[in-house]
C-alpha cells in the first residue's frame, strides 16, 4: 500500500495535478467571484512556472550536477544498473523497446567493456497496477547482450518496486557474494537519492551518472539568450513541465524517504 500511495499522492503536488485540482475546485464553487479568480490565477501561475524553461533547468541542474561523471573509469566489484528505461516485449512490439533513460544500459555496458567491474547487477521490478509484464531487470539483459555483455556476468534483481527496494534487494544478493563496493549507474537526476539509499545499506558507492538533461552549454545559454530564445524560455512547454515534475519527484522522494528512516 505504501508503494501505491507513494506513487499516487505526489501526483496532486506536481504542477499539472495541483493546477487541475485548483481548476476543479474553482468550477465547483457556488460563489464564482473573487475566490474563483484567485484559484484560476493560482492554477495558471503553477502551470506557467512548472513549464518555464528557467524553472525546469534550474531544478533539474540542482540535482543532476551534485554528481558529475568520474574523470577516470572507476573500479569496483560490481556495477549496479537501475532499471526503468525499457518497455516490455508485448504485441505489437517486436522486441523490448527502450525509453529516454536507456543511456543507463549503454553506460553500464561501456563501463563493463572498459574493465570497471566483472559483473553487472540488473535491478528493477514491475508495478502490479500497471499489469503483468516482465521486469525491467530482465528486459535490460538482451540489450546488454547486444552491447557485448555476456549473460553469465549479469545478475538479476527483478523484485524491487522503488529505489529503496533496489538498494535493499541488491544488498541481499551482493552480500552473499561478499561485495560491498559498487559502481552505481542511474540517471543523473536520480543519483542523489540513489547514492544515499545504497550507502544507507552499507555499500561503498562510486556514482556513475548518465542521462543528463542540463549540459554546460544549456545552462550558460539561459544567461546569454538572444531575444528569440529569451521569449521561448518564458512560455511553458510539455518538455519543461516533464523536467520540473521529475525534479520535484526526486525532492519529494528524498523527503519521504527521510521521514521513513530510509536515508
Amino acid at each position: 500500500m505504501f508503494v501505491f500511495l507513494s506513487k499516487l499522492l505526489p501526483i496532486f503536488i506536481y504542477p499539472l495535478g495541483l493546477a487541475s485540482v485548483l481548476l476543479i475546485v474553482a468550477l465547483l464553487l457556488k460563489d464564482r467571484g473573487k475566490k474563483q479568480r484567485v484559484l484560476l490565477i493560482l492554477a495558471l501561475s503553477i502551470l506557467w512556472l512548472g513549464g518555464n524553461r528557467w524553472v525546469a533547468v534550474g531544478l533539474t541542474r540542482s540535482l543532476e550536477w551534485r554528481y558529475l561523471p568520474p574523470e577516470e573509469v572507476p573500479q569496483a566489484d560490481a556495477i549496479v544498473l537501475l532499471g526503468g528505461c525499457t518497455d516490455p516485449w508485448e504485441y505489437p512490439r517486436q522486441m523490448v523497446e527502450m525509453s529516454g533513460c536507456v543511456d543507463r544500459v549503454f553506460y553500464a555496458a561501456w563501463l563493463y567493456e572498459h574493465g570497471a567491474a566483472p559483473y553487472i547487477l540488473s535491478s528493477g521490478g514491475y508495478l502490479p497496477w500497471k499489469g503483468e509484464r516482465t521486469s525491467p531487470a530482465e528486459e535490460m539483459v538482451p540489450i546488454l547482450e547486444k552491447l557485448g555483455v555476456p549473460n553469465e556476468v549479469v545478475w538479476l534483481e527483478p523484485k524491487s518496486r522503488n529505489t529503496y527496494e533496489n538498494a535493499l534487494f541488491a544488498k541481499e544478493i551482493l552480500q552473499e557474494k561478499g561485495i560491498d563496493k559498487i559502481i552505481l549507474v542511474t540517471s543523473a537526476l536520480h543519483m542523489p537519492r540513489s547514492v544515499s539509499l545504497f550507502e544507507h545499506q552499507g555499500f561503498e558507492v562510486l556514482p556513475a551518472p548518465t542521462d543528463y538533461f542540463v549540459t554546460q552549454s544549456l545552462w550558460q545559454s539561459l544567461f546569454r539568450p538572444n531575444a528569440m530564445t529569451a521569449f521561448m524560455n518564458i512560455f511553458p512547454t510539455v518538455d519543461n513541465m516533464e523536467k520540473t515534475t521529475l525534479a520535484l519527484k526526486e525532492y519529494i522522494g528524498i523527503i519521504a524517504y527521510h521521514l521513513r528512516g530510509w536515508l
